[in-house]
C-alpha cells in the first residue's frame, strides 16, 4: 500500500517512470513501463531484480545480444480477425521485422541453455524461452513481399501478366508524349525545357494558357496562379484510359493477395500478439537496464523482511540534477534493524539534507519494490516493506477546510490506522505548524504509538524533546545532518548515532541579524538550551574529527599492505632468481666436472703410457692439480661476477702479487712445455743452464731467463705440424694484424674468466707490437671484474704500471695499462 497517491511526485519517481519510458523502443515497453507498480510480493520483486541484473550484465559485456524493431503490430493483427480484411504490404512488412526479432531473440537465449535445457540467464530465460519463431509464416511474407515491401511481380501469374502489359502501356505512352511534346517545341507552344506533368494519374502537357487551343486534348487542371494549363494530348487518352484499367486490375489482384495473406495469418494471430506481448516484456526489462547502468544502479541482497543496510545511495533524480551542474551528489549510508533501530529520528540545520534524505530513502525503497535496479553500493542489504506513507510538503486545501497542521495530523491518523511492523513511515518536520510546545509533546505521543507498534521510519524535526525521546527508547535511534561551523554551511551527511543542532544561533548570525537581537534571544531561551546545543555541536565535531583519524589510519593501513605486498612479490622474485642462479650454477659445475674428468682421462692414458714410470707419474699429477686449481678459480670468478652474487658484501682481498706466486712455481725441467711472458705460443725447455733456459719454439730455438717462463698443459708443436705452423703465421699477416690493432678493449659483459683471457691476447698483442700505453673498458659494476684484470695485470712482466682513466674520460670504469 502507497500513501497518499501523489507519492510518486513527493519523492521524484514520476521522474524515474519517465526516463524508463522513454529508454523503450517499443509501445509494448512504453505501456509497460506506464503500467509498472509497488509490489510487496517479495518473489515477484526478486524475479524482477534478476531480469534487469542479467540484462545489464548482457548488455554490459561483448555478447551477440541486439534488440532489434518491435512495432506495435496489435491493432493490425486484431483488424484481420474478420474474414475478408486484409493487410497493407507496409504493415505486412513490420510484422515481418518483429518476426526477425523475435527469431534471433529466441536463438540468443538457445545459446544460453545447456543440454539439459539449463539457462545460464535463468531469470529472462523465464520470458524468452516462450517466445516462439515462426519460420514458415515468415518465407510466406518473403514470397508475397520484397525486401522493399511491394508485392513482387511474380507473387502470382495473373499479377504478372498485368505489370508486364503495365510496363508495355507505359512504353506506348511515353514514345507518344516524346512526340507531341518535339512537336510543340518545335511550334513554339511550350518552352525547350518544359517536361510531362501528372494529373490525376494522367501524364499531361503543361502549356501556356495562350497556346491551350493548338494542342488537341483534355484540360485536366490548371496552376493557381493562372499562368499554366495543363493538357492530356487527344493522342494518348486511349492510352492513358487503358493504363488507368490495367492499374485498377493490378490494384484488385494486389487486394485478393492481401487478403489471401491474412486468411493464412488468421489462425496464428493469437501466437503472434503473444509474441509481441513477451518482445514488449524483454523491451522493458531492456530499458530497466539502461537506466540501472546510467544511474549506476546495483543488484543488492534482497532481504525477506523489512530490513534497511544502504552503501552509498543516491537520489537518482537529484544526481542527474547535480551532473547536469557540474556537482557531485554526496551519498547516503543508513542502517536500521530490528529491534533497537527501527525508527530514525533526524536533526540539524535547515537545508542540511533532511528532505532530501528522507525522499532518497522514499524513492529508492520504491525502486526496488517496482523492479527497478537501486542506486546503492551491491554489498547493502534492501528488506520488502508491505506499506510506504510518506507526509512531506504542505498538504493544506481550502476546499476540504484543511491547514498545514491539520493535514499533518490527518495523514498521522492515517499512519495509525493502517500502519503494522512491515510499514515504513517517512514524515518530514514531525510536529510543525502548531505551537511548539504542544506540537512537540503531540509528536512525541504520536511516535511512542508508532514504536510500540513496531513500525519502521525516517522522521526529521527540530524539537529537542523528540531527540530526547529518541536517545531513551529502544526502537528508536537519533540522527543528525553535519553542519561545517568554520564555514558555514551544510556538509549533507547523515550521521547516525547522535542527535544534530538546529544551528539557529549561527544561521541567524550568518545572515546579519543584530548582535543584540542574537544576544536577547540566547537570554530569553536560557543557557541551558544554548550550552545544549553547543554540546551537540562538539559532538558533532569530535565525531567529525575521529572520523578523518579513522580514514587517515586505513589509509595507512593500506599503503603498508601495498608495501608489504610489493616485498612479498620482490622476495618471490629473489626466490626465483636464487632458483636460476642454483641452476646456472649446477650447469657451470658439470661443465667443469666433465673438464676435470677429460683431465682425469688424459693422466691416466699419460700414466699408462709411461708406463707407471715414477717422474712421469708425478708430472701427470702435478697437471691434474694445476687443472683442478684452475678450475677452482674460474669457479670463483664466475660466481662473484653474477649479478646477485656481486651484490652481496664481500672482504676486500688484498691483490696477490707476484712475489709469493712465483715461491709457489714448481722448479723447470728439461722437457717441460711452458709459455713465454708476452707471447701466446707454447715451447719446449731443451736444456737449463742456471737462471737460464734454452726453449724451442717450433722451429726456432732461443735462450730466455727462467722467471719469464710459465709452465703450461698446452702442447708445443713440432715436425711438420710446427712447420705448417710458422708458414701460416708470415710476416704479412703479422703486419696486417699490426695495422688493425686498437689501443682499447671492451669487456663490459663478460664473465671474469672469459674476460681475463681475452685482456691476455690484448696484452700479448700490445707487447709484440710495442704499442707502449692501452686502455681496458671493464665499467664499474661491483668492481669484481675491475679486481681481477687488476690481477691478472700484476702477473705480467711486461706491463710497467697500471691506474684509473681520468675522471672525465670515464674514471674508475677504465684501467689505463702502460707497458715497458
Amino acid at each position: 500500500m502507497i500513501y497518499p497517491s501523489s507519492f510518486e511526485k513527493k519523492v521524484g519517481f514520476d521522474a524515474v517512470r519517465r526516463a524508463v519510458g522513454e529508454a523503450c523502443t517499443s509501445a509494448m515497453g512504453r505501456e509497460q513501463a506506464e503500467e509498472m507498480a509497488f509490489t510487496a510480493d517479495h518473489s515477484a520483486v526478486r524475479l524482477a531484480l534478476e531480469q534487469t541484473a542479467e540484462m545489464l550484465a548482457i548488455t554490459g559485456s561483448d555478447s551477440e545480444f541486439q534488440l532489434g524493431a518491435i512495432h506495435d503490430m496489435r491493432a493490425a493483427l486484431r483488424g484481420i480477425r474478420v474474414p475478408g480484411s486484409f493487410m497493407p504490404a507496409q504493415e505486412l512488412m513490420q510484422l515481418r521485422t518483429v518476426l526477425d526479432t523475435a527469431a534471433d531473440l529466441h536463438a540468443f537465449f538457445a545459446r544460453h541453455r545447456d543440454d539439459e535445457g539449463h539457462s545460464d540467464l535463468p531469470a529472462l530465460d523465464r520470458v524468452a524461452i516462450l517466445l516462439t519463431p515462426m519460420p514458415e509464416t515468415a518465407r510466406a511474407i518473403d514470397r508475397l513481399l520484397d525486401r522493399w515491401g511491394n508485392v513482387r511481380d511474380n507473387a502470382s501469374p495473373e499479377l504478372a501478366e498485368i505489370r508486364r502489359s503495365l510496363a508495355s502501356m507505359n512504353g506506348v505512352i511515353a514514345g507518344a508524349m516524346r512526340r507531341v511534346m518535339a512537336r510543340a517545341v518545335q511550334e513554339g507552344w511550350v518552352e525547350p525545357d518544359v517536361t510531362p506533368a501528372v494529373r490525376d494519374g494522367r501524364l499531361v502537357v503543361p502549356v501556356a494558357p495562350a497556346n491551350k487551343r493548338r494542342i488537341a486534348g483534355i484540360v485536366h487542371d490548371e496552376s493557381a496562379s493562372g499562368k499554366t494549363v495543363f493538357i492530356e494530348p487527344a493522342e494518348i487518352v486511349e492510352a492513358n484510359n487503358r493504363l488507368r484499367e490495367l492499374q485498377m486490375r493490378e490494384r484488385r489482384e494486389v487486394t485478393r493477395l492481401l487478403i489471401a495473406m491474412a486468411d493464412s495469418l488468421r489462425p496464428e494471430c493469437p501466437q503472434m500478439l503473444d509474441t509481441l506481448d513477451l518482445l514488449g516484456q524483454l523491451d522493458f526489462i531492456h530499458a530497466k537496464a539502461a537506466y540501472a547502468r546510467a544511474t549506476e544502479a546495483t543488484m543488492p541482497t534482497l532481504a525477506e523482511g523489512p530490513e534497511m543496510e544502504w552503501y552509498h545511495a543516491c537520489h537518482p533524480v537529484l544526481r542527474a540534477s547535480l551532473e547536469r551542474q557540474g556537482k557531485q551528489i554526496v551519498p547516503l549510508d543508513i542502517t536500521l534493524s530490528c529491534p533497537d533501530r527501527r525508527i530514525l529520528v533526524i536533526s540539524g540545520p535547515n537545508a542540511g539534507g533532511k528532505s532530501v534524505t528522507l525522499k532518497t530513502v522514499g524513492i529508492i525503497q520504491y525502486m526496488v519494490q517496482c523492479g527497478l535496479l537501486p542506486p546503492v553500493y551491491e554489498n547493502s542489504r534492501i528488506g520488502v516493506f508491505d506499506s510506504i506513507f510518506i507526509d512531506i510538503g504542505d498538504d493544506q486545501s481550502i476546499e476540504d477546510d484543511l491547514s498545514t497542521y491539520s493535514s499533518h495530523l490527518r495523514n498521522m491518523k492515517y499512519f495509525l490506522s493502517h500502519g503494522n511492523d512491515r510499514t515504513l513511515l517517512l514524515i518530514d518536520e514531525f510536529g510543525a505548524g502548531t505551537e511548539p510546545q504542544i506540537g512537540g509533546a503531540i509528536a512525541q505521543a504520536i511516535l511512542r504509538q508508532y514504536n510500540d507498534r513496531h513500525m519502521w521510519g525516517i522522521v526529521t524535526t527540530h524539537f529537542q524533546n523528540l531527540k530526547h525521546f529518541a536517545e531513551d527508547t529502544p526502537g528508536l535511534v537519533n540522527g543528525s545532518m553535519l553542519y561545517d561551523r568554520q564555514l558555514m554551511q551544510p556538509q549533507f551527511r547523515l550521521l547516525i548515532g547522535h542527535p544534530g543542532s538546529s544551528f539557529a544561533i549561527e544561521i541567524a548570525r550568518k545572515t546579519g541579524l543584530p548582535e543584540a537581537v542574537i544576544a536577547d534571544a540566547e537570554e530569553i531561551v536560557g543557557s541551558d538550551y544554548v550550552n545544549l546545543d553547543k554540546y551537540l555541536l562538539d559532538i558533532t565535531r569530535d565525531k567529525r574529527y575521529w572520523e578523518n583519524k579513522r580514514a587517515d589510519i586505513r589509509r595507512k593501513e593500506k599503503r603498508l599492505e601495498e608495501t608489504l605486498a610489493r616485498y612479498e612479490a620482490d622476495a618471490d622474485n629473489l626466490r626465483a632468481q636464487r632458483r636460476e642462479i642454483i641452476a646456472d650454477a649446477r650447469a657451470e659445475a658439470k661443465k667443469i666436472l666433465e673438464g676435470s674428468n677429460a683431465a682425469i682421462e688424459r693422466t691416466i692414458h699419460d700414466i699408462r703410457r709411461a708406463q707407471a714410470d715414477r717422474e712421469a707419474t708425478l708430472e701427470a699429477r702435478r697437471r691434474l692439480d694445476e687443472e683442478r686449481r684452475r678450475m677452482g678459480e674460474e669457479l670463483k670468478a664466475a660466481d662473484s661476477d653474477h649479478p646477485l652474487t656481486a651484490r652481496a658484501p664481500r672482504r676486500k682481498r688484498k691483490p696477490e702479487t707476484s712475489a709469493p706466486k712465483s715461491t709457489e712455481k714448481r722448479a723447470l725441467a728439461p722437457g717441460d712445455n711452458v709459455l713465454l711472458d708476452g707471447a701466446g705460443t707454447p715451447g719446449t725447455i731443451e736444456s737449463l743452464k742456471g737462471d737460464s733456459a734454452t726453449v724451442i719454439f717450433g722451429q726456432l730455438r732461443t735462450t730466455v731467463k727462467t722467471s719469464r717462463l710459465t709452465p703450461t698443459l698446452r702442447k708445443a708443436a713440432s715436425g711438420a705440424k710446427a712447420a705448417s705452423f710458422v708458414s701460416t703465421s708470415t710476416g704479412n699477416e703479422i703486419r696486417e694484424r699490426q695495422l688493425r690493432f686498437k689501443p682499447d678493449i671492451d669487456v663490459r659483459g663478460m664473465r671474469a674468466d672469459e674476460a681475463v683471457q681475452s685482456v691476455t691476447y690484448f696484452i700479448d698483442d700490445a707487447l709484440q707490437f710495442n704499442a707502449g700505453r692501452v686502455r681496458i673498458l671493464h665499467g664499474t659494476g661491483t668492481g669484481a671484474l675491475r679486481q681481477y684484470i687488476r690481477q691478472y695485470l700484476a702477473t705480467v712482466h711486461g706491463v710497467r704500471a697500471f691506474r684509473d682513466e681520468d675522471v672525465r674520460l670515464g674514471g674508475a670504469g677504465i684501467t689505463v695499462v702502460e707497458l715497458s
